[in-house]
């Protein structure tokens, strides 16, 4: 069967949902490089690395990479790519109330923190 996007994309989604947010920039980024224009394709890979770097306790790079994934995801609203984005949106508005005021916090206190998480699914079926 013939796939609609590059392997990458879909192992992203995989990865993303297994909770390996590393892994998925190192996917993203392979498509990225070859189409740089691809703002939505930015926007994902920063929506992972906001949550690795939250889970590394870099509060300041999480909050940055969260607003700038907001704001690429904009334009290809509701749905791009298979992915209905409206859910990928409201994830980042609610996790970005979840960050604290520090820029930097321990594994410790990053543990204590009920950070949401959010799975991604495509929809290929319309």
């Amino acid at each position: 069967m013939q796939r609609k996007y590059p392997e990458e994309y879909y192992q992203f989604f995989k990865k993303f949902n297994e909770g390996e947010y590393y892994e998925c920039h190192d996917l993203l980024e392979e498509i990225w490089m070859i189409d740089k224009q691809n703002k939505f394709l930015q926007g994902l890979l920063q929506v992972a690395v906001a949550i690795y770097h939250f889970q590394t306790g870099n509060i300041s790079g999480s909050r940055l990479l969260f607003h700038s994934a907001y704001k690429y995801l904009q334009p290809y609203r509701p749905k791009y790519w298979d992915l209905d984005l409206e859910p990928v949106i409201a994830y980042i508005e609610k996790a970005l109330t979840y960050l604290p005021e520090e820029k930097r916090i321990t594994i410790e206190e990053v543990k204590k923190i009920n950070f949401p998480i959010v799975k991604l699914h495509l929809d290929e079926g319309e």
